[in-house]
């Protein structure tokens, strides 16, 4: 039972990292722009259906797609900020049904080119088991817990030290004051959304080499980044990680001592119990008490 308990949150960290990293371009917009794009789910899932065409259309392997996805998701990306930022009036509401409309559009454009299908990695090395004494994993499932940890480090440490990581950081806490600053809001805002793509390329890619895809998941990985966003707190990037694994650690013991069914269950339970006891998030109320 011990060896159980220990493979499941071994399983529930590595999770927790995958979430993380899928999380974390929704995260990065919200804090800027106070916006939920319903579309991340789908941009995560086209950075995975072009890893997925590259591997199976011209032989690559799947990290290799990066150099792929990193362009088609920023370009959606950037698509949809151009449309979000013609929004005058009502921003908040009338952006969600915007980038709920590309969310169903980029969903139905998967299902007609790859039809509705599910499709996963070829690759034995990604699929190969990795010992580390009693727990087991994937390669895949450990590469994409390191990626995500570098990458979270990464902005982390942007967006504190870097002058644009700094103008991000007020837009974010006060447009109107930050203009005032002389910080151009539009032009922050844009790669606030580009950076969201790029995070999404990677989630995408790894999500290709670890899991399963198919046209209708978009929507699922939507929920679980907005889920670990409220969880973590506006702004605070070391809370997506803690909150993701806190998911993924509490998904895996659910499914090890209850049932599979209960997973998603799990999160809105979470969710909802996070909501009730701490409104601004796991690392925001501490944030706004000092």
């Amino acid at each position: 039972m011990t060896e159980l308990l220990l493979q499941a949150l071994y399983s529930g960290l590595l999770q927790g990292g995958a979430y993380a990293l899928i999380a974390l371009g929704l995260a990065l917009v919200f804090g800027t722009m106070k916006i939920i794009n319903l579309a991340h789910g789908e941009l995560v899932l086209m950075a995975a259906y072009v890893a997925y065409a590259a591997e199976s259309t011209l032989g690559w392997h799947p990290l290799a797609a990066i150099v792929l996805a990193l362009p088609a998701t920023g370009v959606t990306a950037a698509a949809m900020h151009w449309t979000v930022s013609r929004i005058r009036a009502d921003r908040e509401i009338n952006s969600l049904l915007l980038t709920f409309g590309f969310a169903v559009v980029l969903s139905n454009g998967f299902l007609m080119l790859w039809r509705a299908d599910v499709h996963s990695t070829a690759s034995a090395w990604l699929q190969d088991a990795l010992v580390l004494g009693p727990l087991y994993s994937m390669h895949s499932e450990a590469l994409s817990f390191a990626i995500s940890a570098a990458l979270l480090a990464g902005l982390w440490w942007w967006l504190a030290h870097s002058w644009q990581g700094r103008a991000l950081r007020a837009v974010a806490a006060n447009r109107d004051a930050a203009m005032l600053m002389g910080i151009p809001p539009g032009r922050t805002e844009l790669l606030s959304f580009m950076l969201a793509g790029a995070l999404a390329a990677c989630a995408g890619v790894a999500l290709y080499c670890y899991g399963v895809i198919q046209p209708a998941l978009g929507g699922a990985l939507t929920v679980k980044a907005f889920i670990i966003t409220v969880l973590a707190g506006l702004g605070s990037i070391p809370g997506v990680l803690a909150a993701a694994i806190l998911l993924g650690i509490c998904e895996a013991l659910t499914v090890t001592l209850a049932s599979s069914a209960l997973q998603e269950l799990t999160g809105m339970v979470l969710f909802l119990v996070v909501l009730f006891v701490l409104p601004n998030g796991l690392f925001g109320a501490v944030r706004r008490r000092g």
